[in-house]
């Protein structure tokens, strides 16, 4: 049953949505409420969610503290968007994704990132100038992003979603500002076991607890080393490395090593 805030939301926006539209939003919000888990979360985007915003990759996550950087993770439906092509759109210098990071900061406006759209600012929404190479190689097509933070600026939370179908435009702009609140709210419910909100550098999921031994092991499996390199590196056994690997794996949620180099890059646990 939906709640009484859920239908007074509606009256400030029924104007702007259709009727589908209209149905597929109270939908969204009242799935939205029965959310506990990560994998919840992730399925609620694949339902009505998508009729609103149909999309292929968001990146999505918190910053606490004010002017901390963002701790990002990836729900991703496609095949084409892999943990490597995530840490490109990340480069703190020509990374799309921390671009539009950027813009929403300085405007608190929606970001839409399109090859077709001009870089300016277009009153409801901004499109910041970034490289559009950088934008192919990370095979995220576009990006409409969008953001809230507390009245201090002590917590923010940002969604980046990419491989939008179409071109981007202000209608997608208005969606951002009516879903990101609820979007808000889940995260915040989930980020218990989900989301560990990690230092300046940026370290997430799991990551406040990567022990310094363990950011150790991963910056060299990071340069190709191998489980006994690296033991003879740093004087241990091969088993304890593994042991270390293990809890590693477990830690960040990856399956094997080149994933948990790569989202250990991308979460600024290592550096190139």
């Amino acid at each position: 049953m939906l709640q009484l805030e859920s239908i007074g939301v509606m009256d400030n926006y029924n104007k702007d949505l259709t009727p589908d539209q209209a149905s597929a939003f109270l939908e969204v919000v009242d799935a939205s409420l029965r959310i506990k888990k990560k994998a919840q979360l992730f399925s609620w985007l694949q339902g009505h969610f998508q009729f609103l915003l149909p999309h292929e990759v968001l990146l999505c996550g918190f910053a606490v503290g004010v002017g901390r950087n963002f701790s990002l993770e990836t729900f991703s439906s496609t095949r084409y968007v892999t943990d490597a092509q995530v840490a490109i759109a990340m480069h703190e210098r020509t990374g799309v994704v921390m671009k539009a990071i950027q813009a929403w900061r300085q405007t608190s406006q929606p970001v839409l990132i399109d090859p077709y759209l001009k870089d300016g600012n277009f009153g409801r929404f901004t499109v910041p100038k970034i490289d559009q190479v950088n934008l192919q190689e990370s095979e995220l097509r576009n990006i409409a992003a969008y953001g809230l933070s507390s009245a201090d600026g002590s917590i923010s939370s940002f969604f980046s979603f990419s491989r939008i179908s179409g071109e981007l435009n202000a209608s997608h702009a208005y969606m951002l500002e009516l879903l990101v609140p609820y979007l808000h709210s889940v995260l915040m419910r989930v980020s218990d076991g989900v989301f560990n909100f990690g230092d300046a550098m940026g370290e997430g999921v799991n990551a406040g607890i990567i022990t310094p031994r363990e950011k150790e092991i991963l910056q060299w499996v990071h340069t190709g080393k191998s489980n006994w390199e690296i033991a003879t590196i740093l004087e241990i056994s091969p088993l304890t490395v593994k042991n270390h690997m293990q809890n590693i794996l477990r830690k960040l949620d990856v399956q094997n090593r080149s994933h948990a180099a790569a989202k250990a890059y991308r979460l600024g646990l290592i550096r190139h």
